[in-house]
């Protein structure tokens, strides 16, 4: 199940290489329709690409492989469709935050990123919003297929009774991480520089100068800037409640929110329509800029911070206070503002299949820049102050203590039992995803290109 859903996410986190005009250099033709979705030749090529450049693997023959994939995504959009599974505009956001984010860094800078892909930081962000949202869309309708699928002790020990040693599986290094992170200040110029540019937006929609979704076209740092801003019908607890609560209260269709500020930055909206429960509404979503000298010193704050728990000592300011040495732990409790993290003693939590959640970490789990800090530390070590983008998409500060490390070994019942119940609830749960797609490709109108008729695919029920 976990590998069905890290091969769906990782064709979003595609190559900083693959250019916007590819898919009209090939000539097009439809070579497959699943139900009344056509699957065209550009679609395949576009994805064989960005597997060769993200290095993703698929079963069997690539010229098979890949159409069937796309074909079974939208039989999940499909059923997503159906079973109203719905994905919030914050949670498009995070991630294409973090992966506009990544790009940034391998290009260098933002302005490097532009230049490279010949568009702008909006344009970035709208081009990936409507398969970053589909992704998501069929991640959570595979959870939601496979939510009621438990696994007993005593399943996971009959599966593991008679296997053999070299089938046992592998675990890999683990670590437990403790962290203090504090966001940098932004200058309260740069917060007015906003909060400006979004009144003068609204000046210019009420003196019918422009539209509102001309404007959110331009200048809208947020994915919903293609669709000039607009949101589409959503329920109140799919925003966070600083945007549903203005949102919600709007009542006329020509008239401009105040500026609304949110953990994502500052806002206008306008409403479009009401239905029941929904609303439908457009935004303008700008981002403050973090400074450099912000970043500077908060890096050295920390810093401080971290010199005194390595000593043992309290800071001075608040020595007075203290008959103890001075631990990780009150650095985190006085100093964090990380709410999750600092509420469990600076200790970040994995959640590797968004149904467990553990104390664990394998590097490759771990956020980008903490796991660069993490790989050539001793256990026990705290780390020096490094920057780092926080799983909302805002740069932070933050220095870490590596807590523990377990090396990589092969699985026992006794010391790795939440590890082999995963894997004997993975396989469950990836049979039961198989097999209902096989059942929907039965109950669905295919046709295949003849091309495809000889190929041997995955899921049975393609080729009638």
């Amino acid at each position: 199940m976990q590998n069905i859903m890290q091969r769906t996410l990782l064709l979003v986190v595609c190559s900083l290489f693959i250019g916007s005009s590819f898919a009209q250099s090939v000539v097009d033709e439809v070579v497959w329709v699943v139900g009344d979705e056509a699957i065209l030749k550009s679609d395949i090529e576009q994805m064989r690409l960005q597997a060769a450049q993200t290095g993703m693997r698929f079963k069997g023959n690539p010229d098979c492989a890949i159409p069937e994939h796309i074909a079974v995504q939208k039989l999940f959009l499909h059923q997503a469709a159906i079973d109203s599974i719905e994905v919030s505009e914050s949670e498009i956001s995070l991630g294409i935050d973090q992966q506009i984010e990544d790009w940034t860094q391998m290009a260098g800078s933002r302005e490097k990123l532009e230049e490279y892909k010949r568009q702008t930081i909006s344009q970035m962000r709208a081009q990936l919003h409507d398969d970053y949202r589909n992704q998501l869309m069929v991640q959570k309708m595979q959870q939601k297929l496979v939510e009621d699928i438990k696994v007993t002790p005593a399943e996971v020990r009959r599966y593991f009774k008679d296997i053999p040693q070299d089938s046992l599986p592998f675990v890999p290094t683990e670590v437990e991480v403790q962290i203090v992170t504090q966001t940098p200040r932004i200058e309260m110029a740069e917060i007015n520089r906003v909060k400006d540019e979004l009144r003068e937006y609204t000046d210019r929609i009420n003196r019918g100068e422009t539209s509102f979704s001309t404007l959110a076209r331009l200048y809208s740092e947020d994915g919903s800037a293609r669709n000039g801003g607009e949101l589409g019908y959503t329920s109140r607890g799919q925003w966070v409640p600083e945007f549903a609560n203005v949102a919600f209260n709007l009542t006329d269709p020509k008239m401009v929110s105040k500026v609304v500020e949110t953990e994502f930055g500052f806002h206008i909206i306008q409403l479009i329509d009401k239905r029941g429960d929904k609303v439908n509404v457009r935004h303008i979503l700008r981002k403050p800029v973090v400074s450099d000298s912000s970043i500077t010193a908060s890096l050295a704050r920390l810093d401080s911070i971290a010199a005194d728990v390595r000593a043992g000592l309290p800071p001075k300011a608040i020595r007075a206070q203290f008959t103890e040495k001075w631990t990780f732990e009150d650095a985190v409790v006085f100093y964090s503002d990380d709410k999750d993290s600092r509420s469990n003693r600076g200790l970040m939590t994995n959640h590797p299949d968004r149904q467990t959640t553990t104390s664990r970490f394998r590097m490759q789990d771990l956020p980008q820049d903490v796991a660069r800090v993490v790989d050539t530390m001793k256990v026990g070590e705290i780390s020096k102050a490094f920057k780092m983008i926080n799983e909302k998409g805002k740069t932070v500060c933050a220095f870490v203590k590596l807590k523990s490390r377990t090396e990589g070994h092969k699985a026992t019942i006794t010391e790795d039992f939440q590890v082999m119940k995963n894997v004997v609830l993975n396989k469950l749960r990836e049979e039961k995803i198989h097999n209902w797609v096989v059942g929907k490709i039965k109950a669905t109108y295919v046709r295949l290109n003849d091309n495809y008729r000889d190929c041997d695919f995955e899921y049975q029920g393609w080729i009638r």
